[in-house]
């Protein structure tokens, strides 16, 4: 089945697809926030047009794990996702670290500064299905 993967932010929204069969996700664009209605149309249209059956949206949990203002955000996002696309299945997904870890792979590949600068959302949209395929199948870091 076909994911469609969202890495909210305030103001950019980074978009990955990936299939948890061949458990491979890249980056698919990144979507303008505009407002929660409007983000979530798009992202729910994003999905049918890839032929999706779930969508993963990263949840920023706090340092400690908990629901925090952003999270809270996030979770209203992801409400109006769902009553957007019906009765397919939204999921969260613990997102906290994905955009170091970019960092640390783009600074480990060598990437040129003016690349590492560049806008990476859907890049960690596809690093966070990643993680998610990964340990839905039983693999760990």
């Amino acid at each position: 089945m076909k994911i469609l993967a969202v890495d909210p932010g305030n103001v950019r929204i980074g978009i990955a697809i990936g299939d948890e069969e061949t458990r491979l996700a890249h980056g698919l664009g990144i979507v303008t926030h505009v407002s929660r209605e409007k983000d979530a149309q798009k992202i729910a249209q994003l999905a049918i047009e890839q032929g999706c059956g779930k969508i993963l949206v990263g949840l920023p949990l706090d340092s400690e794990g908990q629901v925090g203002p952003r999270a809270r955000s996030v979770l209203r996002l992801v409400e109006a996702i769902q009553d957007q696309f019906g009765n397919f299945r939204v999921l969260t997904w613990d997102e906290s670290h994905t955009s170091n870890d970019m960092d640390d792979i783009m600074l480990g590949g060598q990437f040129r500064k003016s690349d590492r600068q560049k806008d990476k959302d859907d890049k960690v949209a596809a690093l966070l299905l990643l993680d998610y395929l990964n340990r839905e199948n039983g693999e760990e870091d």
